[in-house]
């Protein structure tokens, strides 16, 4: 029988969504959500029919717009307009994962009966969801403030059987798309466009997206530290929870113990050592990778609680009889938290690669660039150059977006968040990190060969014995691009329990 999450107002949480993605489970609406779908349209067509005075987006134009009053006989088209004429995207295409996350978090949103939607548009974005009816979207287009406009739209466009889709392997018009399965295009009522087009949910989607990787990664990134200190022969002083405790920051704290655990009954790390302090690459690894936990954390929350929240504008409260315009689409929140986890996960990655370097500049017993006969060999001195101008390209993408603003709609819209730009430079930089980790991994890796007979704690060895299967030892030059791509599918392929 196959999985289903049932859409609700139960706290929905990026390991539930991390859950849903990788089970491959479908989605259906709760009877509670379709009950508050329904309440809130039945009440917006009462109160449409007898209300004559103007409601934002529902009978007005939009932004700057907002003061021409529509006749309710156009209603209907007002909304397609909308949709068509903000399908302005541009630049790359999304992620089809990433869109797949957009549907799912768009009718979470529209569940809460706050946004007056017919049952029968939400329907149909499940009806994508669950058939992988992808919409085409494109990366370019939003400013994060009075909704992602444009790729929203862009969304949505397949409902009225406009734009494009994935489907069965391929892009194709909507419309074909809809014709085959035998559905008609959504008729839009008032203030659906409306609706669909504000929210958060292109921001949201990246954000929850780049979460799943960052925490796999930052586990990683320990993972692997563990592996270069070893292959460093390095000390476990630093990791004493006395020096912790009497600094107690939670992630600091967080990585020492796991760093005591991972190297527990480890004989390289017992043995004398005759170096007295280590750098600070290796020895702060408990204050920097837990400083990005923390980060980590926090962005957690804040995209929690998004995911959790009706974004669009105005907000429709039936049963307290009030239609409100406000600002529930802007998307500072989601902003600073995504330039705040660029910033944390670039910091990994500038944090790894200064190990890299340390371990390849012929240090305490390894020989020089981690290569027999070096000379006759460069052995691994350039995937430092390339992890090096990875983690100079972090660092320019982690200049944060949320602090820059440009007026837009005739100056009706004079403060935007930019964090669709936030989301989309995130995404590059944690994948940039996985690179970052895996030339470090490839690296570590080959440093503790030169150990040898001493052995890592089991954890270790076990971890590195599964990393050799597709990654064997380097003994004489061969190319490293491969090793590089297939050090990146080995920690792509790594999956780790989040709620841990």
């Amino acid at each position: 029988m196959e999985a289903v999450h049932y859409i609700s107002s139960d706290v929905f949480t990026i390991e539930k969504l991390n859950e849903i993605l990788t089970q491959g489970q479908k989605i259906q609406l709760s009877e509670e959500a379709r009950a508050n779908i329904e309440n809130c349209r039945t009440y917006l067509d009462n109160k449409m029919a007898e209300h004559k005075d103007p409601i934002y987006g529902i009978n007005t134009g939009f932004g700057s717009l907002c003061n021409v009053k529509i006749d309710n006989e156009n209603l209907s088209k007002l909304q397609e307009n909308l949709m068509k004429s903000h399908a302005c995207g541009t630049g790359e295409l999304v992620p089809e994962e990433i869109i797949k996350i957009m549907l799912l978090l768009k009718v979470k949103s529209l569940s809460y009966g706050n946004s007056g939607v017919q049952l029968a548009t939400v329907e149909r974005l499940i009806d994508f969801y669950n058939n992988d009816i992808l919409p085409v979207v494109y990366t370019q287009g939003s400013l994060g403030a009075s909704g992602d406009l444009a790729p929203l739209a862009h969304l949505s466009l397949p409902l009225i059987g406009e734009g494009e889709v994935y489907a069965d392997g391929f892009r194709q018009p909507a419309a074909k798309v809809l014709e085959k399965n035998g559905w008609e295009p959504i008729k839009m009522k008032s203030k659906e466009g409306l609706a669909l087009l504000n929210g958060t949910q292109f921001m949201s989607a990246y954000g929850c997206y780049v979460m799943i990787k960052a925490k796999r990664l930052s586990y990683l990134a320990d993972v692997i530290g563990a592996v270069s200190l070893e292959g460093f022969d390095g000390r476990i002083e630093p990791f004493n929870e006395l020096i912790h405790f009497v600094r107690p920051h939670k992630g600091q704290i967080e990585t020492a113990q796991f760093f005591n655990e991972m190297l527990d009954g480890s004989e390289l790390i017992k043995r004398p050592k005759e170096h007295v302090q280590d750098p600070y690459s290796f020895r702060c690894i408990p204050q920097v990778h837990g400083a990005s936990k923390d980060a980590i954390d926090y962005v957690d929350r804040v995209f929690k609680t998004e995911i959790n929240s009706v974004t669009d504008n105005p907000n429709v409260f039936y049963k307290e009889d009030i239609i409100v315009s406000g600002g529930n689409f802007h998307g500072q929140p989601l902003a600073l938290a995504l330039d705040f986890l660029g910033i944390a996960l670039a910091e990994l990655g500038s944090i790894s690669e200064r190990r890299t370097y340390q371990l390849i500049s012929g240090l305490r017993g390894l020989p020089a660039f981690l290569v027999s006969d070096p000379g006759l060999n460069s052995g691994f001195m350039i995937p430092q150059y390339t992890a090096a101008s990875i983690v100079s390209q972090n660092k320019q993408l982690a200049t944060p977006s949320s602090v820059d603003s440009i007026v837009s709609s005739n100056g009706q819209e004079d403060h935007v968040s930019m964090g669709a730009n936030g989301a989309t430079k995130a995404l590059r930089i944690v994948e940039n990190l996985e690179r970052i980790l895996a030339i470090e991994l490839m690296n570590a890796s080959q440093a503790l060969e030169f150990r040898r007979p001493a052995k890592s704690s089991d954890f270790i060895e076990s971890f590195v014995k599964i990393y050799r299967e597709e990654v064997p030892f380097v003994d004489a030059d061969r190319i490293l691009h491969y090793d590089i791509e297939r050090s990146i599918a080995f920690l792509n392929s790594f999956q780790i329990d989040l709620d841990a």
